[in-house]
């Protein structure tokens, strides 16, 4: 058995590998291609190099207190409040360590959440010793806001010491207008409502914090980063601001702000963007004449990256975005169940949900090392890449009047949508990868239980005095599962989905992985890809065809075979009464000639797969 220190010793006898050693041996895999196409970038346009040298210098960033577990929050919105009650009852004796309450018309709500009343909050609350080291986080909107009064009022019916509950109250009207698009009430009859309620709160003896800055509005919307973090620290940096003009100390004023941000399934750039904002916000207060304290970071895992199609991958990216958050050093995790974009969670959901916490924290010991990132070339420079393009765009945020004047002006508007549109393009390419979704579709996929409840009706808000383009929640998913939900639609009328028929030239060797290709490319859009055997026979390839049923054909093999056969495989289908031919791969030089033979279009990796597959319905509507 080889020991460790064996082990030492034999790695002592090898030469230290150094940067200009791998350069060498990149440089002659490239073959003369430039290095830079090896070299990833953000949607923030920060570049990503395939491998970095250790960070010299670098200390570990102060968040959460060493070895300190974050808060494992579950999410508390059924409409009914006794079912609430018992949900949050049964979380808390198996390993949640708080609640997040989700009212209805809340930023995040999704369609679901309590009602904002005293008597159902008196029932969700029922049994739950909010005094004794349980953490609540309010999730409220515009509709929902006296939910935060009737709280601190249910605490001193209770006779309980305001001081002893740890309550983040969740004030955000910023956010609220940012997804509405609108508001009853300008910013100057704002900050008084926002700062009387949080003063009044303070004054009671809770100690907070009471507004939220919430960078969940900015990634909801398909915005990058960037584009997050600026948001955060412009929304704390107006809190901050209208705390001070209502004669609040700055000093007591920042304890009263706290920040919440997304997080999603890119590992790297999660742990980084968690890292980013504690020196962003250190930044702040350092700008402001204070020593810098950590900002309480609370964390969701992101909506927009959840697929209602393969919904058990949701658990892996809820896994991936806790390990990064965690491992980024928030201070509280709130993990959305994985169904929740299909509905109600169930029980089973709700478990996963809270267990993904368990299971980090507990098995794995995440919580074990402070900053455990700190050192990694790779994380502590997309950290600081992401400080200095955050600050320069609340900069400008900061120039054009603030985060209020900047929604009305829709200069932060234009920048995610125009994020989100590159996104979306990239998704439609699938180039960004949507597992289940996008990627490796399952048609045949059994349906997933969720709970059936009617949400609450909350009363209208008011009539808006201004009006600026909204930042609603977006799902990435949705653009190819509208697809798969036309492909149901016509399953359940017709009895049959629509279908393309795999035309194989050749052997397995030859066809087998640009038909895997084709198969996933047409499945993704509830097309049904009828598989076959190799053909060699145009005639037997025709009659193949018309026995599947299929109106739509796909060639698929070597771009060899296709030189030798394409042409006549394609006559042959056409002639059999294809409406549609494809060639799976690129035209290779020889696309006039297999137009002329009858192939209408080519998909390929890189390709606009979502329009090819939009056209698809179109080319079948009636068949």
């Amino acid at each position: 058995m080889t020991s460790a220190t064996d082990e030492l010793r034999l790695a002592a006898d090898f030469a230290p590998a150094t940067y200009e050693d791998w350069r060498k041996l990149v440089d002659g895999v490239l073959k003369g291609a430039p290095f830079e196409k090896l070299v990833g970038k953000t949607n923030d346009d920060l570049k990503i190099d395939p491998i970095y040298q250790r960070a010299r210098g670098t200390a570990p960033i102060a968040g959460r207190a060493p070895a300190a577990p974050w808060q494992i929050m579950q999410r508390i919105d059924h409409p009914d409040a006794a079912m609430a009650n018992a949900q949050a009852l049964h979380d808390l004796e198996n390993g949640a360590s708080g609640l997040t309450l989700v009212f209805a018309g809340a930023n995040g709500a999704y369609g679901f959440g309590l009602e904002p009343s005293v008597e159902a909050i008196e029932k969700v609350l029922d049994g739950v010793f909010i005094d004794a080291g349980i953490a609540v986080e309010l999730q409220i909107g515009p509709q929902s806001r006296t939910a935060a009064t009737h709280i601190a009022e249910y605490v001193k019916r209770k006779g309980l010491s305001p001081a002893a509950c740890d309550i983040r109250f969740g004030l955000d009207p910023i956010g609220a207008c940012a997804v509405w698009g609108s508001s009853p009430y300008t910013w100057a009859e704002i900050v008084p409502a926002v700062t009387g309620a949080i003063k009044g709160l303070a004054a009671i003896g809770f100690k907070g914090p009471f507004a939220a800055a919430d960078g969940r509005v900015i990634h909801d919307a398909g915005g990058s980063e960037v584009q997050e973090l600026a948001f955060v620290l412009a929304a704390g940096v107006a809190y901050l601001r209208a705390l001070e003009e209502a004669g609040i100390a700055l000093e007591d004023a920042r304890s009263m702000v706290y920040a919440r941000l997304s997080a999603d399934a890119d590992q790297f750039l999660t742990m980084a963007k968690f890292r980013a904002l504690r020196l962003l916000w250190a930044r702040i207060e350092q700008s402001c004449g204070l020593a810098p304290q950590p900002i309480f970071i609370a964390a969701d895992t992101a909506w927009r990256m959840l697929t209602q199609r393969d919904p058990y991958v949701n658990m892996l990216r809820a896994t991936m975005a806790t390990f990064s958050a965690g491992l980024g050093g928030a201070n509280a995790i709130t993990v959305l169940p994985h169904t929740l974009a299909l509905g109600l969670p169930d029980p089973f959901a709700r478990r996963v949900a809270r267990n993904t916490q368990l299971v980090l924290l507990e098995e794995s010991n995440l919580a074990k090392v402070s900053d455990p990132a700190a050192g990694s070339g790779g994380i502590e420079t997309l950290t600081q890449q992401l400080c200095e393009a955050t600050w320069s765009l609340f900069q400008q945020i900061e120039k054009a009047g603030g985060v209020f004047a900047s929604l009305e002006q829709n200069l932060i508007q234009r920048k995610v949508v125009a994020t989100r549109a590159l996104r979306e393009t990239n998704i439609a390419r699938r180039k960004e990868v949507l597992t289940g979704a996008s990627e490796f579709p399952t048609l045949h996929e059994a349906p997933v239980a969720v709970l059936n409840a009617t949400p609450v009706v909350l009363a209208p808000y008011g009539e808006a005095k201004f009006n600026f383009d909204p930042l609603p929640p977006v799902r990435l998913a949705a653009l190819f599962e509208r697809l798969r939900d036309r492909s149901d639609q016509i399953l359940k009328d017709r009895g049959v989905r629509p279908k393309v028929f795999l035309a194989n030239l050749g052997t397995a060797a030859d066809f087998t992985a640009r038909a895997t290709f084709a198969k996933s490319f047409f499945e993704t859009g509830g097309i049904e890809a009828v598989d076959t055997e190799g053909f060699t026979d145009p005639a037997a390839l025709a009659a193949a065809f018309k026995a599947s049923a299929a109106a739509l054909a796909c060639l698929c093999s070597s771009d060899k075979v296709y030189a030798e056969r394409a042409a006549a495989a394609a006559k042959a289908l056409q002639a059999a009464g294809a409406k549609h031919i494809y060639l799976a791969g690129r035209a290779s030089g020889q696309e006039t000639a297999f137009r002329a033979a009858g192939v209408n279009d080519f998909i390929f990796a890189g390709g606009d797969a979502l329009a090819v597959l939009q056209e698809v319905y179109r080319l079948t509507e009636g068949s």
